[in-house]
């Protein structure tokens, strides 16, 4: 045997847990791409106001008689005074090979740009120095004053640390909000599926108390995801009730039944003479009985669960092993079915049904049995024709023990487990009169 399955994770651990890794993963996403624009919206900020800063170093620039650079004291830019104040400027002069630094690079090793630019082209970039790291705007002229020329490299540096730090306040802050809305989300999203999840709760509630007995079935409306399920599940306890009530009823009735026979039985005993007559008579008598409960208590019953079976290969089959019991007499069966119908029956069921019909019909028939079976919105009905002398009484014959004809033999049980059998399946089983004068047997299942 083997072992049984450990159970699985529940639904709801399921669901939060790929909500919440899910979540999780936008929002990092969502989050990595909001910190990667602002920075670069940040940066490109800090480029134009170094843009700037190198328009103001052009409008001061002057050259002297020998075409050395003359700039003045102060400018217009007051951190380019200041020493160490984050903000640099230098202008290289290729013609002397001087460089020119603002006041505020004192005291502090600036990698100022001294080629590399192309004339009147702008490079923005950022440079790497031993402990820091600068945002550097460098811009190249042919710059004329009178009647001197000279090559320039103008370039305005920032220290990267207020950039960083500005970039570092915004991502503490994104980060700290979008944390927030991510705890709040998974909250909302526990509370959205506990709501959601709660019918499969009440649908597990109300299976305990069906197993416990305090409700006959699932009673309570469920969303259209799960109806079809609560509503198999009322079939399959419908079902097993029936079944355990049939049982109940057949052992019941072969009980009350058994106990005439044994009485006569007992009563032959006790009288001189003979028994056989009496034992064989009480035995056939208690046979039929027992098949009779036996069938009952067998019946499959309808149940839309049971696999569906080609119709018309049981006919042919119960036909072919009639021609051979019943060869002497010469009959013809005829069996009229589509090849592809089927049904949801239980195939022992069907044989049962068709199998006593069709033998009554052809124990009594003169020359011709005719079975038909075909569907009709969603009914299956069976119509079995013979051209005997028909039913006398269609309504005794039904009851256990009763038949047509005494000089016929056998025990008058096929149609009253017939009738059963259908009863089972909520079907209707009707007697009349053929086109031939002969018998006819109708019946019509409903679709489980």
């Amino acid at each position: 045997m083997n072992a049984l399955a450990p159970p699985g994770y529940s639904i709801r651990a399921r669901l939060l847990l790929g909500a919440a890794l899910v979540l999780v993963a936008f929002v990092a996403a969502a989050g990595f791409a909001v910190h990667r624009a602002h920075e670069d919206s940040v940066r490109e900020a800090y480029f134009a106001r170094l843009q700037g800063t190198v328009y103001l170093l052009l409008a001061r620039t002057e050259l002297d008689e020998q075409g050395a650079l003359a700039m003045p004291p102060e400018l217009a830019q007051p951190r380019l005074s200041l020493p160490a104040s984050g903000l640099y400027a230098g202008i290289y002069n290729a013609n002397r090979n001087e460089l020119w630094r603002s006041g505020s690079s004192v005291g502090v090793d600036v990698p100022f740009r001294r080629e590399g630019v192309a004339r009147g082209q702008w490079l923005s970039e950022t440079l790497a120095a031993p402990g820091r790291g600068y945002l550097s705007v460098s811009y190249a002229v042919n710059w004329a004053a009178g009647s001197k020329q000279a090559p320039l490299v103008l370039s305005v540096l920032q220290d990267r640390a207020e950039f960083e730090r500005e970039v570092a306040v915004f991502s503490r802050t994104l980060w700290m909000w979008l944390g927030g809305m991510s705890v709040l989300l998974l909250l909302a999203q526990v509370a959205l599926l506990q709501w959601a999840l709660s019918p499969l709760a009440r649908v597990a509630a109300e299976i305990r108390n069906v197993e416990a007995g305090t409700q006959p079935a699932i009673e309570g409306r469920y969303p259209d995801e799960i109806a079809g399920l609560t509503g198999n599940l009322n079939a399959l306890i419908h079902q097993e009730r029936d079944r355990q009530t049939r049982y109940k009823e057949a052992m019941s009735f072969l009980a009350h039944s058994l106990k005439t026979p044994l009485a006569v039985l007992h009563s032959a005993v006790q009288e001189p003479g003979d028994l056989r007559p009496a034992v064989r008579e009480q035995v056939a008598r208690m046979d039929d009985i027992v098949q009779h409960q036996l069938g009952r208590a067998a019946a499959g019953g309808a149940t839309r669960f049971a696999p569906r079976i080609d119709v018309a290969p049981v006919a042919a089959r119960i036909r072919d092993a009639l021609l051979k019991v019943y060869a002497d007499k010469g009959i013809a069966i005829e069996v009229e079915s589509p090849p592809q119908l089927s049904w949801r029956i239980d195939e022992g069921d069907l044989f049962e049904m068709l199998g006593n019909l069709m033998d009554n019909a052809a124990k009594w028939a003169k020359a011709r049995v005719a079975v038909r079976i075909w569907t009709e919105r969603d009914t299956l009905r069976l119509r079995i024709d013979d051209d005997g002398p028909g039913f006398a009484d269609t309504t005794s014959v039904l009851q256990m023990h009763v038949r047509g004809d005494e000089r016929v033999p056998g025990h008058g049980v096929g149609l009253a487990v017939v009738n059963d059998l259908v009863a089972s399946h909520k079907g209707t089983l009707s007697l009349g009169r053929s086109a031939s004068g002969g018998a006819s047997v109708a019946i019509d299942l409903p679709a489980p």
